[in-house]
């Protein structure tokens, strides 16, 4: 399935606006825009980082797909070595020789992701949502899978909390895209459709609550996070 033949695949219905949908855009709005202007000093350090290493561009521009099966560009801070993202991965390894030095520090503590705060601003994302796909891993949705497309992509979720260290999962992996199918893909589909059948304001907060825990290495995020899950998925 092509980028374009991807639009139409959401089963999202016209509908009036929830009161959960406005209260979590205008929480993305209030919050993204806050966070930008105090994090704009780290950014700011980042940036000047990431561009004396080798003199590449600073923002990554990776091609996502969004709520409704449209395209767009993901903003990161670049990790790897210019020219990287030619090479046909699709998933990258802890290991992997094209990742730069300041990019190995981004990706342990998730700071190359700060950008994506512009991508919420926009509304191309949510702060709290599924994951963007790229095109490829799109390709392999099933028809429940295609339901994620119904909603905003988002920062974190549920998914991206458990699998946070998912680079070091597949280091020294023959074919990293099988490592990622078989011991990741499967349980962040779970999760993320789970997310979905129940998401909720109360829901999104303590996923905040957690990716924060997640950030400083909390060591009971893990056991927290699934009890959060298995709370919220014993409702009716």
């Amino acid at each position: 399935m092509t980028a374009s033949a991807l639009r139409g695949t959401s089963h999202r219905a016209t509908r009036p606006v929830s009161p959960y949908e406005t209260a979590k855009r205008a929480t993305d709005v209030v919050v993204s825009a806050a966070a930008l202007v105090v994090a704009a000093p780290i950014g700011a350090a980042i940036a000047w980082r990431v561009h004396r290493e080798d003199r590449g561009p600073v923002i990554f521009r990776g091609l996502r797909v969004g709520r409704g099966g449209r395209t767009f560009h993901i903003l990161k801070f670049r990790t790897m070595t210019v020219g990287a993202d030619q090479l046909g991965l699709h998933v990258t390894p802890g290991d992997d020789p094209s990742l730069t030095g300041a990019g190995r520090f981004l990706r342990r503590w998730k700071l190359d992701e700060l950008p994506q705060l512009v991508n919420v601003l926009l509304g191309d994302m949510s702060l709290v949502g599924p994951r963007p796909p790229t095109v490829w891993d799109a390709d392999h949705y099933d028809d429940e899978q295609r339901h994620l497309l119904d909603v905003r992509p988002g920062i974190t979720d549920w998914a991206s909390i458990r699998y946070r260290n998912q680079d070091t999962m597949i280091e020294g992996r023959a074919d990293p895209h099988a490592a990622y199918f078989d011991l990741i893909r499967p349980g962040k589909m779970d999760l993320a459709l789970a997310y979905l059948r129940h998401r909720s304001y109360a829901v999104d907060l303590g996923i905040l609550g957690l990716t924060a825990l997640a950030l400083v290495h909390y060591p009971r995020t893990d056991e927290l996070l699934q009890r959060m899950v298995t709370s919220v998925r014993a409702r009716v």
